[in-house]
């Protein structure tokens, strides 16, 4: 059995039915993002495990324990909320020794754990300082030290980085991660944010309407999109009406040309079929290796940095594509003709 299991789960306020018949088995020490836009009960799932909601029906387990009927401080689960939630007057070693405390520990023991959570969290030296005396990101350092100074057996995060600008949250992002992993305790993020899910996640649950819509590794929800949801919320996504030309070779014509898609293998002659490509499976310039070379005529350019996002039509379709920036090579111009490659290895075949 997994380590925590989450079985049937359903959550209704009034006539508005929010999480629906939820099923997830999370293995110990695996980190677990639920991925899905505002209202789609991602945060609802978030504090049934915590035990801030009851559910509707289902059940919860944590290491064999059925706990659905248990109130959050029996739970022994640490949670980072999206505020801070600091408070404001104690110091910032009090703030993490706090729940150490509430569980009657020993004084002693409390200001080592502390002073260790501190230290694992690159605060080793800020215990006697007050919230309002930190930055951002290190209240939201603090928050985390005190969720974990517990050693609690799940770690909820709610949405916790929002609040910071990007480039904190990029640190922060890698630190809780690595910290997760140093300790090897089992953890759930939620996120509205694809880029975070994606760079930290073991698996991603992919949250839609209160379903879990797909349930993967980012490199199998990224390229291997179950659903068209799945495909459309997670990373740019370029679709185009293609039709079945050869059902036992899998080709599929779009723009004048054909591309190879094992995925429509079978399909009848002359079915309609919704073509997906990624950005990045859009190549500049003719390459021999791919099966298909458009002519197309660039609509847009912008500049990225590593890379340059350039709009392009091909055939009466608008795409978006790819391409690494290159110091030794100049960036098409708008209203200019390139050609653009693609293989169908790249392309995803939506129902």
């Amino acid at each position: 059995m997994s380590y925590l299991n989450l079985s049937h789960l359903e959550k209704s306020f009034g006539q508005n039915h929010v999480v629906k018949d939820f099923d997830l088995a999370v293995e110990k020490g695996e980190f677990i993002s639920l991925l899905g836009p505002s209202g789609c009960g991602k945060t609802t799932v978030l504090r049934m495990i915590a035990g801030f909601e009851t559910p509707s029906s289902g059940s919860i387990t944590i290491d064999g324990q059925d706990v659905t009927a248990l109130k959050p401080n029996n739970r022994n689960i640490g949670m980072m909320f999206q505020a801070y939630a600091l408070f404001p007057n104690l110091t910032v070693a009090e703030n993490v020794g706090f729940g150490l405390k509430v569980k009657g520990v020993g004084r002693s023991e409390r200001d080592a754990r502390t002073k260790e959570i501190l230290a694992m969290i690159g605060l080793p030296d800020l215990g006697g300082r007050y919230p309002f005396q930190l930055s951002g990101g290190q209240q939201q350092r603090v928050a985390l030290a005190r969720a974990l100074a517990p050693r609690p057996r799940v770690l909820l995060l709610d949405e916790p980085l929002s609040a910071l600008d990007a480039k904190v949250r990029v640190s922060l992002r890698n630190e809780i991660r690595s910290i997760q992993q140093e300790l090897g305790i089992t953890t759930i993020f939620v996120t509205h944010d694809q880029e975070e899910a994606l760079s930290v996640s073991d698996r991603i649950v992919v949250m839609n309407g209160g379903k879990a819509d797909q349930i993967g590794t980012p490199f199998e929800i990224y390229n291997r999109p179950a659903t068209r949801f799945a495909a459309g919320f997670v990373g740019t996504l370029n679709v185009v009406p293609g039709q079945v030309v050869d059902p036992a070779a899998g080709l599929v014509a779009f723009g004048g040309q054909s591309l190879r898609i094992a995925a429509a293998v079978g399909q009848p002659t002359g079915a309609n079929v919704s073509v997906a490509l990624r950005p990045e499976a859009l190549r500049l310039g003719r390459e021999d290796a791919h099966e298909a070379v458009y002519s197309a005529r660039v609509q847009s350019v912008q500049f990225m940095g590593s890379t340059i996002r350039i709009g392009v039509q091909i055939a009466d379709q608008s795409l978006s594509m790819d391409a690494f920036n290159r110091s030794d090579r100049t960036p098409p111009k708008v209203g200019e003709t390139i050609e653009v490659s693609v293989t169908g290895t790249n392309a995803i075949l939506l129902d």
